[in-house]
């Protein structure tokens, strides 16, 4: 390799079965490599996963996904295997492994039978197709714990070949293929890599002609069409309609990945007026003569600049939502979530809206019904945000701050706020000394807490706001500590004189 490196500007790595795994890792090994400016490409045939979903996402962050091309025969059990645990059929993967490895050293000695009775096979075709069914069905959070494909996957059949670079497509299609074969081609397809090469060879040389019925008038529909034809599959079989469906979403008509995350950004301008509004509204609620500060202002909601607040948090709500939706269906770019002006945006309207989301989730009651908010009431997009901002920010070391921040950093402080209120009203109205301890260990974590944001002023002012929730239930809290700090004396010597025999 280091020789090769020297002397070539490009280098393609190919294998077979294992051998195509192998070539993965080599061709990951080499593009890992920052001081190598060699251009790479690597074909397998027929080779089995590789990684999970974070090596998945790690090639497509370093945008390596089109040097893979992973071409897959019709029914071939290899590129499927690893869908279901090994445990189970291990004991006769082995013997299966060593009959393909034979046949490849001798391939002229003729097709000899292999060495699993049809009862096995059919037991480890069945297997795979089951958990391949299941993830199918589960969808793509199934997916996302198991094996997981990248790259581009060329689907082969004796009638041609289709391209898909979408992992949750690929796992679709490699299920309805397999679907349609039998345990003895799946294991015959392993060894035909050689002959659908030199057949798909020559039909980009030949012209071809598509005479099953007519093409539907929609240039996008009759591609697919075409596609179901190069895999052997007409539009009058039963399995068309679910094949259309899992390569609709496959779709990568070139640039549009990036022309949609363009027009996101249109939108995003449009919408950022209801955001600077909001801006607008806290800092008007900091500055009132009430002391009660952004988060109680809203809480609760007297004038009509409340509502009107209320709407435009719901219309951004509405986009960023929209926003998660496209970039899960992969409409948009695979390293959108780690562009900074994204992430930045996304972060911006956390800080700004998440507060409000709070305060309405407890001004409706919405706590006693549901539990608190952090558990049960937050909003999975704020989820998934706080993981772009760590994965692209969290290691950034912040300075330390000369006034309080214009925006709250933990998005959730008031939904603290809001559970220490309640556990201090719990803890009023118990006598039990061990739940008394556990109330007073949550309370002064959350105290703790609270004090060391306030001192690194990483809250916005109206946190410290004199009638905001949290200065009023600080002041409780102080009270309550002041008294039993006053009793506990008195407490200990009680306590003390009933334990004496």
């Amino acid at each position: 390799m280091h020789a090769l490196i020297q002397t070539s500007k490009s280098i393609i790595f190919t294998g077979h079965s294992v051998g195509g795994t192998t070539a993965s890792i080599a061709a990951l090994w080499l593009l890992s490599n920052r001081f190598v400016n060699v251009s790479v490409l690597c074909i397998t045939f027929g080779s089995p996963l590789l990684g999970n979903e974070s090596l998945s996402r790690a090639i497509l962050r370093e945008k390596w996904g089109g040097k893979f091309c992973h071409v897959v025969s019709k029914y071939d059990i290899m590129p499927r295997m690893l869908f279901a645990p090994m445990d189970p059929i291990a004991p006769h993967i082995k013997p299966l492994l060593q009959f393909w490895h034979w046949y490849m050293k001798s391939p002229h000695s003729g097709m000899l039978a292999v060495p699993l009775s049809d009862e096995i096979l059919a037991q480890i075709f069945q297997f795979i197709l089951a958990h391949l069914g299941g993830l199918v069905e589960a969808g793509e959070e199934a997916v996302a714990g198991t094996f997981r494909p990248f790259g581009n996957y060329i689907f082969c059949s004796e009638d041609g070949a289709v391209c898909v670079d979408n992992a949750a497509s690929v796992v679709k299609m490699m299920f309805l293929l397999f679907k349609m074969g039998s345990p003895s081609c799946s294991v015959e397809d392993h060894l035909k890599y050689g002959d659908y090469v030199g057949k798909i060879s020559l039909q980009f040389l030949e012209k071809r002609s598509f005479l099953q019925g007519e093409l539907p008038e929609s240039s996008y529909e009759a591609g697919v069409v075409l596609a179901l034809q190069s895999l052997g599959i007409s539009c009058k079989e039963p399995v068309a309609g679910p094949a259309m469906d899992f390569l609709k979403p496959a779709r990568r008509m070139g640039r549009t990945p990036n022309l949609n995350c363009a027009n996101l950004a249109i939108k995003l301008s449009k919408i950022n007026p209801y955001r600077v509004e909001i801006e607008w509204y806290k800092a008007f609620c900091d500055r009132s003569d009430d002391q009660m500060g952004y988060y109680d202002s809203f809480k609760q909601r007297a004038s009509k600049r409340d509502f009107k607040v209320n709407l435009n948090r719901h219309k951004l709500a509405r986009f960023w939502d929209n926003v998660i939706n496209l970039f899960e269906s992969n409409q948009l770019p695979h390293d959108f979530h780690r562009q900074k002006n994204w992430v930045n945006a996304s972060q911006l309207y956390k800080l700004l809206v998440e507060p409000l989301d709070i305060a309405e989730y407890y001004q409706t009651g919405m706590h006693r019904s549901k539990g608190h908010y952090i558990d049960h009431g937050r909003e999975r997009r704020y989820r998934i945000f706080d993981r772009w901002w760590n994965e692209t920010s969290g290691s950034e070391k912040e300075n330390k701050r000369s006034k309080f921040a214009s925006l709250t950093q933990d998005t959730c402080f008031w939904a603290k706020v809001e559970e220490a209120r309640d556990q201090l009203d719990a803890l009023r109205s118990t006598s039990d000394p061990s739940q008394l301890a556990l109330y007073w260990q949550d309370i002064d974590r959350f105290a703790r807490y609270a004090k060391t944001l306030v001192e690194n002023k990483d809250v916005s002012i109206d946190v410290v706001a004199k009638n905001s929730s949290y200065s009023l239930w600080l002041r409780d809290y102080n009270e309550l500590k002041s008294q039993m700090e006053l009793f506990r004396p008195q407490f200990l010597s009680f306590v003390n004189e009933e334990m004496v025999p």
